[in-house]
């Protein structure tokens, strides 16, 4: 082992000691209850609501899946991904954080199925039920998905055995998840979202410099067909451009409807201390994505011409997701300093993944505990019991999906586009709905979230592969199936009971 790689190894041990101490730490000042656990006693500051809610929410793929994409094929496929989740972010924190915080309240609910499900007046929690199965269904893949994020990342840098890195991965996030609760994680994501910055930032600048300066990066682009053009697609089997017409492009965009569905992003907007600074969040929230998934696209034409430059490796198919890994790399050796700063660039890579592990394990976990356990089976714990059984929860999810992420060649932008289009059209159109229509009720919201839910299945598996217009990104269809499911089924079917709509009146005021 090098002396570099000797530096960059102990940067991140005692990085990765720093977030299980710090976590540890404020697990410990945490409020010993459900809420406490799971929302922070409600009590999270504008800043840290609003840079959690986007660590959480980027994860392995804004260091590595969208510069890998940018890499490739240019500029077209990760803009437009990029364009329609500013979008989204900016709309979801407009349209629905003020209100859910304020419902959620007035509801006494702390998750989002037990959200939806009281918005409905459940006697029987049919609604509870389906939506913690669909939370664990698809959370446990997304987290497996940044579990293999952390073994490529170890793999690569120091040739360890995949599944061993995966494993540490997997110890360090349990330990602060299982003991802090929701309040160590956003601190924590707020620690995470300032490194994965500062990765950015310094990975941009070297990899320019390395690549013969702005005028070679922008040679190197401009020289593959496509590579530039919003409206093409660069084909590196062909050396040739394929078109990305206006049906892909309206598609690509709905990635941004997948963040009114998704839990461990809502679950935020229900934990601020007060409504009126979700206001600031939302401001601090968009810039922060706009320009964050601006440098990783920028990343990935950079490290193209790096590649070129004959100072990385010129990389293919899933490795191309380890473009800043490869730069960073090449950083450590120009001495002891930009080794230690790679090891921080690349703790970088760590804090990504780990800030939207950690809340989707505490999503899963919920679903399971407080939601599964307690109101749909009716066991009745005490309040020590239900942490104890939170904890082991997490601990056993994350056992989970380590044996998913047991394939180093799986592909994190892959597995993430479909757990998003899970969560976006099962939770999304139901969300939307609970929050914005009167007449809505619970018939039609199970249909959607039904219908939502096998759409993706269907279109991803049977329907996406016969290619042609029928190449769309699952999300939109099944988004739109949902809404019209929950629509004719709400409209065939008697209108809320006078108790539920006095509560919406109550809350809309």
């Amino acid at each position: 082992m090098t002396y570099a790689q000797i530096a960059i190894m102990a940067t991140i041990i005692l990085y990765l000691c720093f977030v299980i101490v710090v976590g540890i730490a404020i697990g410990r000042r945490s409020k010993k209850s459900s809420e406490g656990f799971y929302l922070g006693g409600r009590g999270m500051g504008p800043l840290v609501t609003a840079m959690s809610a986007e660590a959480s929410d980027m994860s392995s793929w804004l260091l590595m899946g969208l510069p890998g994409v940018a890499y490739l094929s240019g500029v077209a496929d990760a803009s437009w991904t990029a364009i329609g989740l500013a979008l989204g972010t900016y709309l979801n924190f407009l349209l629905v954080a003020r209100r859910l915080r304020r419902y959620s309240v007035q509801l006494d609910a702390i998750t989002v199925p037990s959200f939806i499900s009281r918005r409905y007046g459940e006697k029987k929690p049919v609604i509870m039920c389906i939506a913690s199965l669909i939370i664990l269904i698809f959370f446990v893949p997304y987290v497996a998905s940044g579990l293999a994020a952390i073994g490529k990342l170890f793999n690569s840098l120091f040739g360890w055995d995949y599944m061993m890195a995966v494993v540490i991965g997997t110890i360090v996030i349990i330990s602060y998840t299982s003991v802090g609760g929701f309040g160590a994680v956003a601190t924590m994501d707020l620690i995470q979202s300032i490194i994965m910055s500062v990765a950015l930032i310094v990975i941009t600048v070297f990899g320019i410099v390395q690549a013969g300066g702005l005028d070679a990066v922008a040679a190197n682009a401009k020289a593959l067909p496509g590579y530039l053009s919003l409206t093409e697609m660069h084909d590196a089997s062909s050396n040739g451009a394929q078109p990305y017409g206006f049906l892909t492009i309206v598609s690509t965009l709905a990635w941004g409807l997948g963040y009114f569905g998704m839990p461990h992003i809502l679950i935020r907007f229900m934990a601020i201390r007060e409504e009126k600074e979700l206001t600031l969040s939302r401001r601090i929230a968009s810039v922060w994505v706009v320009i964050s998934m601006t440098v990783a696209i920028c990343i990935g034409m950079i490290g193209y011409s790096v590649s070129k430059a004959g100072r990385i490796p010129l990389l293919e198919g899933s490795a191309s997701e380890t473009v800043i890994v490869q730069i960073s790399n090449l950083l450590s050796t120009f001495g002891l300093l930009p080794a230690i700063v790679a090891g921080f660039i690349l703790a970088g890579i760590l804090a990504a993944t780990m800030s939207t592990a950690d809340s989707q394990l505490l999503a899963a976990a919920s679903a399971f505990s407080e939601n599964l356990l307690q109101d749909v089976f009716r066991i009745k714990l005490t309040q020590k019991q239900t942490m104890i059984v939170a904890r082991l929860t997490v601990i056993c999810i994350a056992v989970i999906a380590v044996f998913l992420a047991a394939d180093p060649n799986s592909s994190v932008f892959q597995i993430v586009s479909f757990a998003w289009a899970g969560f976006g059209a099962t939770f999304g159109p139901a969300m939307l709905c609970a929050l914005f229509w009167r007449r809505s009720n619970r018939h039609g919201i199970l249909a959607g979230m039904v219908v939502g839910a096998v759409m993706v299945f269907v279109w991803k598996f049977l329907i996406r592969p016969m290619g042609g217009v029928w190449g769309i990104y699952e999300l939109l269809p099944a988004f739109l199936c949902a809404i019209v499911a929950v629509v004719i089924v709400s409209l065939l079917t008697p209108e809320p009971e006078r108790e539920i709509l006095d509560s919406f009146d109550e809350y809309n005021r």
